[in-house]
């Protein structure tokens, strides 16, 4: 089954037509909001060089985990 979702909000322009497995080795800064200076905070801070990494990022699966089962709650 395909799926199909705009993703142009989520990332920067030259990330936009990527696939989804291209976004996942990308840079952090590939996402919308994200400076170079802000990846090499993450990078630091956490080991996390690519989208990827982030999104498996312990720390923030358990914090999105959390929020998610707070706002299931309401």
């Amino acid at each position: 089954m395909a799926v199909s979702a705009d993703l142009a909000k989520l990332l920067d322009r030259e990330y936009e037509d990527k696939t989804l497995d291209e976004i996942i080795k990308a840079p952090v800064d590939a996402l919308a909001g994200v400076s170079a200076e802000d990846a090499e905070l993450l990078k630091k801070a956490f080991h996390i060089k690519t989208v990827g990494d982030l999104g498996r990022n312990k720390f923030f699966r358990a914090a999105t985990a959390l929020v998610d089962l707070t706002d299931s709650r309401k």
